[in-house]
């Protein structure tokens, strides 16, 4: 058997030598794959710096076509090879490249949406302008013609309300009476009487002005020059459009006479001015006792004159008229003497009115006041029968026996002591009699038919003796 040892050592040198030759093999396909990457990326910087120079070829070609925009379309309208002709689309030449070039219905018909729409903005504006100035020229009240007209608003169109009233802090500090005017009623008033043209523009000014609040009753003389703002204005109690009457209230007439004749000259409704008389407040002293809800409160105090009266007025702002007439005529002294003689300043109107209606002239007035005090002071009936006629207002001549033994506090021929109320409203002579009689004896005085003048008497003897040579039928 040949020996191992040689025969290994041969086959491991040859296993050595293969190895090593592998690993070379490996290195070099390393280094290829290597090279071959490096290669690659050196094309693509390569190819990258082209592109770049390329671009700014093309960008400098670019500016140059805008530069010269003829240059272009010559290209535009060259083939690929810059020697034959094509058209825009870059395709070759036809004929239809030579036909006249038509504008698109589209575009015909955006354009005549255009000046339609243009057409009917102006139309709107033109439309909207004159209304505009239509309404303009009937609230500033331009280019009309001038003329005057009479507007009435009567006392029925206005209602009333108590409303509370508040403090800047909003705490309630009490009531007020607020008058509402119906303004249907006087925007036709004035649409009828030529003033205003647009009943709904005048309505719309009226609830933004709240002029339901700011017009009064009364006739007024309105001018068409007046604007909305000047109608609403000269349509107040007291200004300068309100029409006015010239009233003369004798002395003696009673409270129904005055307000007759005040219904009768248009100032104010007979029923308004009872109305008032009766439930509206007056602040003055000489009533501070008096009870409201009857009229005949006010009776006496209505003073005779001739007043300058609103056709028209509010029942309350006339007899206000009247009552604050009465009071300015008091003076210091009149207070004083009545103070002195222990009576109020109605006891003392209601001897004034009784003097009023029995005195013939004014020399009798304190003399009659004095048979008045004598027959008060012994607790005598007073036996005077103009307050017997008070209840009986449209009864003429002397009371009837009926009215005579009725009892009733104006019956002074069975009742002591003064009437209830004044009889009638007594002028400032009479009122001076009652608070200046004179000292007399009287108690009775008798008309003269032959004279018209009372004759006066101390006792009732002499009185019936002389009554009974008149005839008074």
């Amino acid at each position: 058997m040949p020996p191992e040892g040689p025969v290994q050592r041969h086959r491991g040198g040859r296993m050595e030598n293969t190895m090593s030759g592998d690993i070379d093999k490996i290195n070099e396909i390393f280094r290829i794959h290597d090279e071959a990457i490096n290669s690659a990326e050196d094309e693509e910087k390569k190819e990258e710096e082209k592109g770049k120079a390329k671009k700014k070829s093309g960008k400098r070609e670019k500016l140059k076509e805008l530069r010269y925009p003829v240059k272009a379309m010559d290209k535009l309208l060259t083939d690929d090879s810059g020697q034959g002709p094509s058209n825009y689309t870059g395709d070759e030449e036809s004929e239809r490249d030579y036909h006249p070039v038509r504008q698109s219905h589209e575009y015909h018909s955006g354009c005549m949406g255009g000046i339609m729409y243009f057409v009917f903005i102006a139309c709107v504006s033109v439309i909207l302008a004159c209304l505009a100035w239509m309404a303009a020229s009937d609230m500033l009240a331009l280019n009309k013609d001038e003329f005057t007209a009479v507007v009435t608003l009567p006392m029925s169109i206005f209602t009333s309300e108590t409303v509370d009233t508040f403090d800047e802090e909003g705490n309630k500090t009490g009531t007020e009476r607020v008058t509402h005017a119906d303004m249907d009623y006087v925007t036709d008033a004035l649409k009828e009487a030529g003033l205003i043209e647009y009943k709904w523009l005048f309505n719309v000014f009226c609830k933004i002005s709240t002029a339901s609040e700011k017009v009064s009753p009364g006739e007024y003389e309105l001018k068409s020059s007046f604007d909305y703002r000047a109608l609403i204005q000269n349509m107040r109690a007291g200004s300068a459009s309100t029409v006015t009457v010239d009233v003369t209230l004798p002395e003696g007439f009673t409270m129904r006479q005055i307000f007759q004749r005040l219904e009768e000259m248009n100032v104010c409704s007979y029923d308004e001015l009872m109305e008032s008389a009766a439930n509206d407040k007056f602040n003055y002293s000489f009533l501070e006792d008096i009870e409201e809800g009857d009229a005949s409160r006010l009776e006496g105090f209505l003073f005779p004159d001739t007043y300058e009266f609103y056709v028209g007025m509010q029942a309350s702002s006339a007899i206000n008229k009247m009552l604050e007439t009465f009071y300015y005529k008091q003076t210091a002294d009149m207070l004083k003497q009545a103070a002195d003689m222990n009576m109020t300043m109605r006891q003392v109107v209601t001897v004034a009115s009784l003097i009023e209606k029995e005195a013939a002239n004014d020399g009798e007035r304190a003399l009659i006041a004095s048979v008045i005090y004598n027959r008060l002071y012994a607790n005598m009936q007073l036996g005077i029968d103009a307050s017997v006629l008070y209840e009986y207002p449209d009864h003429e001549g002397a009371p009837t026996a009926e009215m005579l033994q009725t009892d009733s506090p104006y019956n002074t021929r069975i009742r002591t002591g003064l009437p209830p109320t004044p009889i009638c409203s007594p002028g400032m002579a009479s009122i001076t009699a009652a608070l200046n009689p004179e000292s007399t004896g009287y108690y009775y005085y008798a008309l003269d038919t032959a004279t018209g003048e009372h004759r006066f008497f101390t006792n009732e003897t002499e009185f019936n003796n002389f009554v009974a040579t008149q005839d008074y039928s």
